[in-house]
């Protein structure tokens, strides 16, 4: 895949997108998100597919060829999702995206204690942690720390 950043630019997603959004997700989760087990990838696909998606705003970047490489979806002031395609990370692709989530407005973000990655990205972009729950959402046993913007 290739993409130069300064050609990008950030879309809408339609239901139409949702299943390449959730091959993204997979990918992404897959590369990222080593404590989860393969039960749980497979527990949330389907979720994330017929009911998360549709309960956030999305925008996405697609590669030269159209090709969907990273996405994000807002609820209110809050960045309730935001992966990139494997191949694409450390490409600018999460900062554009987070840049464009602030300046809509977001200023919280809920991090998986177990991703120092995404915890440190976060924190490079002047992301605080306020909080911290010992389950997810939806009561798993995945710590969330509770990230904000000063």
């Amino acid at each position: 895949m290739q993409l130069r950043l300064f050609d990008s630019q950030i879309y809408p997603v339609f239901p139409e997108d949702y299943q390449e959004i959730v091959e993204v997700w997979e990918a992404s989760v897959r590369a990222t998100h080593h404590f989860l087990l393969e039960s749980d990838i497979q527990y949330f696909k389907p979720l994330i597919l017929n009911e998360f998606l549709k309960a956030v705003t999305l925008f996405c970047i697609k590669d030269n060829s159209g090709a969907i490489v990273g996405f994000m979806g807002l609820h209110e002031d809050s960045l309730e999702m935001l992966f990139i395609h494997p191949d694409m990370r450390g490409k600018g692709i999460g900062k554009l995206l987070l840049q464009r989530a602030i300046g809509l407005g977001i200023r919280k973000v809920d991090v998986n204690e177990q991703n120092p990655d995404a915890l440190g990205f976060y924190q490079s972009q002047g992301f605080e942690v306020v909080s911290r729950s010992p389950l997810d959402g939806l009561g798993k046993p995945y710590p969330i720390l509770h990230l904000q913007l000063p």
